[in-house]
C-alpha cells in the first residue's frame, strides 16, 4: 500500500466524520488535529500541513453545503479536495513517439524505474525501448538488459564503452523504428559538476520530449533541494517518486516536490516492474482517504484481462456462488497483488473494510480451494449455505484436505460475499460527494 500509514490514518478521520452524529466545531477541531498528526507523521512540511490544516478548518466552519449534500458528505469533500491540491499536478504523458531521459542521484532507483516506464508504454500499445547509458554503475548494464528480455521491450547498450554520449547517439538510430525510446543515466551520491556535464551533454544529443527525475520518496524533504538542481541543469519536466510503499518519508518527497512547482509523472507502488503507475492527483488522495479508484482498477482490468475473464454482473450484484468466486479470483490474480486491487476499491474507512484474510490471498490458497471444490457437488458449489457439518467432513475426505480447510474457502467466500456487497454502496452515500469531484 503507497503510504500505508497515512492512509490508515486518513481513513479513520473520514470514518469519524462519516459516523459523526452531527457537524460542529468541536468535531472540525478534532478533525483537524487528526489530519495535522497523520501528515507530519509522514514528514509532510510543517508550514503546508497548517497551511492546509488552516483551509480545512475555515472552510468546514464556514462553507454551505452544495444543495443536496448533507453536512458530513460536504466535510469529506473539503478534506478531498485540500489534500488533492497539496499534492499538485500531474504530468502530461502523451502516448505517441518521444524521447524520455531518466535522470537522478545514484540509488533512486533509475533503472528499475526506467524499465518500468518502458512496460508502462507497452501496456498502452506502444513499442518502447531503453538505453543504457549508466556507464559507472557495476550492474546497471545488466540489470536493464534483464529486465528489457524479460518484458520483452528493446534493449540497447555497450556493455564496454566510457563514452555515454556515444552510446547514447548509437542507440537512437538503432533503435529509431521504436515508438518511445528511454535513455537511462548514470547517477552519483551528490550533484557533482562532471555529472552535471554529462547530463548536459546527453541532454542535447538526445533533445528529449520529456527529463524525468527519478526520487527517492524516503529522501523526505531533502527533496526540494535536489529537485532544483536537477532542473537548473537539465530543465526537468517531471518528477517519477520511487519506492513509494509503505514509506514514513513518502509526504516530505511530495510536498517538496510540490513546493518546486514540478509535476509528479509516476510513482513506485511496490517492487516489481509492474508496480508503477502514472500520478493522478485526484485518484491518489481518493485512495489514501478510503474512497477507492475505480477508474485506475477499470483501466488495469482493460490492459489484463479478456471479456470472457470476467463477470461484471456477478461481481456488482453482490452475491455469487463458489463457482463465481473462484473466477473473479483467477481474474483479479491477473490484475496484480489482491492488496492492491482491495485498495482501489471504495470500502476501507468508509463501509465494509477489507481485512489482510482477503488481501493476503495466494496462488497455494487458490490451488488448495479449486481441489476442494472439484470434491464438491454442482448443488453445493451454487447454493454453499447447504454446506453443513457432514458435508464438510465428506468434501475434506474427497479433497485429501482437513476438515478447517472447506470451512476456511466457506468462510472466505462470506467475505468475499461481503465485499463485493460493498461495492453497492456502505455506510456513507459516497456518489453525490463522487459526482460533486467529478471522479
Amino acid at each position: 500500500m503507497v503510504m500505508e500509514g497515512l492512509g490508515a490514518s486518513l481513513k479513520d478521520t473520514m470514518a469519524k466524520i462519516a459516523n459523526a452524529r452531527r457537524i460542529d466545531r468541536e468535531l472540525v477541531d478534532e478533525v483537524v488535529k487528526s489530519i495535522q498528526r497523520a501528515m507530519l507523521q509522514a514528514d509532510v512540511n510543517v508550514k503546508l500541513v497548517m497551511n492546509i490544516s488552516n483551509k480545512i478548518r475555515e472552510r468546514a466552519l464556514k462553507e454551505k453545503p452544495p444543495e443536496g449534500m448533507s453536512s458530513r458528505e460536504h466535510v469529506i469533500r473539503i478534506v478531498y479536495q485540500e489534500l488533492t491540491g497539496f499534492v499538485g499536478k500531474s504530468a502530461d504523458i502523451q502516448l505517441g513517439r518521444q524521447r524520455i531521459l531518466m535522470v537522478g542521484l545514484q540509488g533512486s532507483g533509475k533503472t528499475l524505474s526506467t524499465a518500468r516506464l518502458a512496460r508502462y508504454f507497452q501496456r498502452k500499445g506502444l513499442k518502447p525501448a531503453v538505453i543504457a547509458a549508466d556507464i559507472y554503475r557495476p550492474g546497471a548494464y545488466d540489470q536493464l538488459k534483464q529486465l528489457s528480455e524479460r518484458a520483452n521491450f528493446s534493449f540497447y547498450g555497450e556493455r564496454d564503452s566510457k563514452n555515454a554520449v556515444k552510446i547514447v547517439k548509437n542507440g537512437l538510430a538503432e533503435l529509431e523504428q521504436n515508438d518511445v525510446i528511454i535513455i537511462d543515466t548514470a547517477g552519483r551520491h551528490s550533484l557533482e559538476k562532471d555529472l552535471i556535464r554529462e547530463m548536459k551533454d546527453i541532454n542535447r544529443a538526445v533533445d528529449p520530449d520529456h527529463r524525468f527525475l527519478i526520487m527517492d520518496a524516503a529522501i523526505g524533504q531533502q527533496a526540494s533541494e535536489q529537485a532544483r538542481a536537477f532542473h537548473d541543469a537539465v530543465s526537468i519536466t517531471g518528477v517519477i517518486i520511487s519506492k513509494l510503499d509503505g514509506t514514513a518519508k513518502g509526504g516530505g518527497a511530495l510536498s517538496a516536490v510540490a513546493e518546486t512547482g514540478s509535476p509528479i509523472a509516476f510513482i513506485g507502488t511496490g517492487e516489481t516492474i509492474e508496480d508503477f503507475e502514472q500520478f493522478e492527483p485526484d485518484r491518489f488522495i481518493s485512495r489514501l482517504l478510503g474512497m477507492g479508484d475505480i477508474r485506475s482498477l477499470v483501466e488495469r482490468a482493460e490492459e489484463a484481462l479478456e471479456p470472457e475473464d470476467v463477470d461484471i454482473n456477478a461481481l456488482m450484484r453482490g452475491k455469487f456462488t463458489l463457482k463465481d468466486m473462484y473466477k473473479q479470483l483467477e481474474a483479479l490474480g491477473k490484475l496484480g497483488p489482491m492488496r492492491q486491487i482491495t485498495k482501489m476499491l471504495p470500502l476501507g474507512g468508509m463501509g465494509l473494510d477489507i481485512t489482510d484474510d482477503v488481501s493476503d490471498m495466494t496462488e497455494e490458497k487458490l490451488r488448495i480451494y479449486r481441489v476442494i471444490m472439484d470434491s464438491m457437488t454442482d448443488e453445493e458449489l451454487n447454493n454453499p449455505r447447504t454446506i453443513g457439518a457432514s458435508r464438510i467432513r465428506r468434501i475434506s475426505m474427497g479433497s485429501g484436505t482437513a476438515p478447517e480447510d472447506v470451512r476456511e474457502l466457506l468462510k472466505y467466500h462470506k467475505m468475499m460475499q461481503n465485499a463485493m456487497k460493498g461495492l453497492r454502496g456502505g455506510k456513507m452515500p459516497f456518489r453525490k460527494i463522487m459526482k460533486g469531484m467529478k471522479m
